[in-house]
Parts: structure tokens; sequence; C-alpha cells
């Protein structure tokens, strides 16, 4: 448990480095993240016995954050398109090709790519403390809500919510992790409110529903990641962060809300009035 709070705490002041530096220096480290992340997340497959085909996901992420951060939203479907049909067509080209690898191939976009572009386009929130909001939002909704779940499930136990996915995860521990990225949300709101009051932040409401979907699809994310390790036999990802696993385990949930937190973003823009 030390070593878990320590671990944590460091990875804490990271973030809170990489938030205050913002710009490249985050840019760089959140693809970097990512990278990494679908490197654990294909070599746990492939050790499993799968053969996916796995350089259409790097791919994937190479062209289309930088195809966000400066041409068009519209190019990342054909991207994402094109190089899902050339893992197809180089598995129907083998000896015996398996219907599985063709979507364990296409996996890591949906899991890790999207949420990868999520998070660029975030980046391209004005002004720099509006976007530094959502980012904000991003990450206090999925670790609020992995830390209550945590905390409530360990104190309350009760009612198992998967245990043929995750046997330790309770009933409890989700309604608590619901409501600790619900209040982590209100909270981070409340403060962004006090500090920049002249910023056209969400109305209350709106940081209750981020929190509430938000936390939903963390725990959704979660879930998922645990699924692929029982199908892989493997505990964690890797072993980066001593006490947390590698980085797919730090990222399970957080990919997912980003995915949220985005679609809240534009939700948000597309209800307010033009100039």
């Amino acid at each position: 448990m030390a070593q878990r709070i320590i671990t944590g705490g460091i990875m804490t002041l990271a973030l809170a480095l990489l938030l205050y530096l913002g710009g490249w220096v985050f840019a760089i480290a959140a693809f970097l993240v990512f990278a990494l992340a679908i490197y654990e997340e294909l070599h746990a497959l492939t050790q499993a016995g799968h053969q996916p085909v796995c350089w259409t996901a790097y791919a994937a992420l190479a062209i289309s954050v930088p195809t966000v951060l400066y041409y068009s939203y519209a190019s990342i479907i054909p991207i994402l398109t094109l190089l899902s049909f050339c893992a197809l067509l180089q598995i129907m080209r083998r000896p015996e090709p398996d219907l599985i690898d063709v979507l364990i191939s296409v996996l890591p976009m949906l899991t890790l790519v999207l949420p990868a572009i999520c998070i660029f386009g975030l980046l391209e929130i004005t002004p720099r403390t509006l976007q530094l909001f959502f980012l904000v939002m991003l990450f206090v909704i999925a670790v609020g809500g992995d830390t209550a779940a945590y905390f409530v499930g360990s104190r309350i136990g009760g009612l198992k919510l998967c245990p043929n996915i995750s046997p330790k995860k309770t009933v409890s521990g989700a309604i608590g992790g619901l409501l600790g990225s619900i209040l982590c949300a209100l909270a981070a709101g409340w403060i962004f409110s006090l500090c920049a009051p002249d910023l056209p932040l969400p109305p209350f409401w709106a940081n209750m529903l981020a929190g509430l979907f938000g936390g939903f699809a963390g725990q959704v994310g979660d879930l998922f990641a645990s699924m692929v390790k029982r199908h892989c036999k493997v505990k964690d990802f890797g072993n980066l962060f001593p006490g947390h696993g590698g980085m797919l385990d730090r990222l399970d949930s957080i990919s997912f809300v980003a995915i949220i937190v985005y679609c809240y973003r534009i939700i948000l823009l597309l209800g307010t009035p033009a100039a």
C-alpha cells in the first residue's frame, strides 16, 4: 500500500507539471504515453498466442495526431478506415487467416488511438485557461472515480460487480466511484469559477453530468482492461509503475473518460450562441 501511495503521488506531481507546462511538452508526453500503452496491449495479446497486425495502430497514432492539430478532423475516419483495411488484407493473405486477429488489430485504434485524438482535440481549446479546465476535468473524473471506487469497495465490500472479469470490484465500489467522479467534477468547476470568474465555464448541472457519464465510462474502461488481462492471463500490462502496473493500467479509465470529456466539450460548443 505504501509503495502504491508513493508511486501515485509521484505520478500526480508529474501530471500536474505537464498540465502546467502544456503546449508541445504535454503533446509530446501524451503521444509517447499512448504509444507505450499500444505496445503493452499488443504485447500482452501477442504473448497470449494471437497474431495482430501491430504497425497499423502505431501508424494510426502517428498520422491522426498531427492531422487533428494541423489539418481536419474529417480526415481521421478515412485514415483509420484505410489502416483497418490494411490490417484486414495482411491477415487475409496469411496461410490460416483468423478473424480474431483482425478484431485485435483494430482494438488499439478504438481503445487508445481514438482517446488520444480526443485529448489532442482538447489541446486546441482557447484560451489556455479554458483548455486547462477541460484537461483537469478529464483527469479528476478518472482519478477521482478510481480512488473513490477503491476505498469505498475496500471498506464496504458486498455484491460483486463483474466477478468473472474482476473478482475484487463491487457494486458499492462502483457507486462510490460514480459519486467520486461527480464530486471531483463539481469541485473542479467550482475552483475554476473562483480562480477565473470571467471564463465561460459550463454550468453546475453540465459538470455534474460530465462527472456522471465520465465516471461510468471510466469504470467501463477499467473493466474492459481487466477483461483483456484475464484473457491474456496477466495481472498487469507491465511493471513500469511499482504498485500500479504498466502504462495501460493507468490509462484504462482515462482513455475512456477522454472520449466523454471531448464529446462534452463539443456539445457545449454546439450549444453556445454564435457571436
